[in-house]
């Protein structure tokens, strides 16, 4: 029997900006998907996204972030594998937990798509 997984399924985005991996280009997130752009990361500048698309998650860990203590799971484009940024698991200070569920994703890590829609 094979183990081999079958390629993974990607969803693509359909909005004026789309956030796309800065190694791959597969698409990530809509413009309208930001919460905050005032975060920082591992490399810099990072955005606060509502939701992400084509992304693995990697193994949960606690990790002392500028926030505090923080439950995570670094986020990872599914075609080439690249960390992008993490999500927020848990947040163990009550201030913090409107970041559970959200996603940090890199600035450094990804690119900015602007298209022109047809509207009407």
């Amino acid at each position: 029997m094979d183990d081999q997984k079958p390629p993974a399924h990607q969803v693509y985005l359909t909005a004026d900006q789309i956030y796309t991996c800065g190694n791959c280009h597969a698409h990530l997130g809509r413009n309208e998907d930001i919460i905050s752009k005032g975060f920082q990361g591992r490399h810099g500048r990072a955005y606060l996204f509502k939701t992400v698309h084509n992304i693995a998650l990697g193994p949960k860990e606690d990790r002392v972030l500028m926030t505090g203590l923080h439950s995570v799971a670094d986020i990872a484009c599914i075609v080439c594998q690249s960390v992008v940024g993490w999500i927020y698991i848990y947040a163990f200070e009550d201030s913090q937990k409107y970041k559970e569920g959200k996603y940090i994703v890199e600035k450094a890590k990804i690119s900015k798509e602007n298209f022109w829609l047809q509207k009407g």
